[in-house]
């Protein structure tokens, strides 16, 4: 008898070794879940940012533009229509080409901006599966154990 309640003891400390253990990953795996999730809002919030100053730079570029296509538009004061009839045709054929390859930049940098932040935004969410992965097969692995029935008096 002393050697079945020796077995038992054994058994029910192997247990708690494993309901530790199992508690430990399940714990860890939770932190890298927070961690990735951290650094996917960090990363999404830095791109949105980003994305908004290219579209501010590129409505900014693209009002120049329309002034400078027609300058006889209403919405252009007085000195802005004499500061514009002083240039010679070559500094405003300059001067255009120069706002449209600055609109072409900032299209083509919203555009890789865009990219990037959807292969970022896979790239995480990949890892954030992973981890939930990984954490469905440890528990699957070593499964809580069930309670044992309670005593009968």
């Amino acid at each position: 008898m002393t050697q079945d309640v020796r077995q038992w003891l054994a058994e029910i400390e192997s247990l708690r070794q494993s309901i530790d253990r199992a508690n430990q990953e399940r714990e860890e795996a939770y932190a890298s879940a927070a961690r990735w999730r951290s650094l996917y809002e960090t990363e999404a919030k830095q791109r949105r940012s980003d994305a908004a100053i290219a579209q501010q730079s590129i409505a900014r570029l693209q009002a120049e533009l329309d002034v400078l296509r027609s300058p006889s538009s209403i919405a252009v004061d007085a000195g802005s229509i004499e500061s514009i009839a002083e240039m010679p045709p070559d500094a405003l054929k300059e001067r255009l080409a120069t706002a449209l390859s600055e609109c072409d930049r900032l299209m083509q940098a919203l555009r890789a901006e865009q990219a990037e932040h959807a292969k970022t935004r896979k790239d995480l969410t990949s890892a954030l599966g992973d981890t939930v992965d990984l954490l469905a097969k440890e528990r699957a692995k070593n499964p809580l154990p069930a309670p044992p029935p309670p005593a009968s008096e």
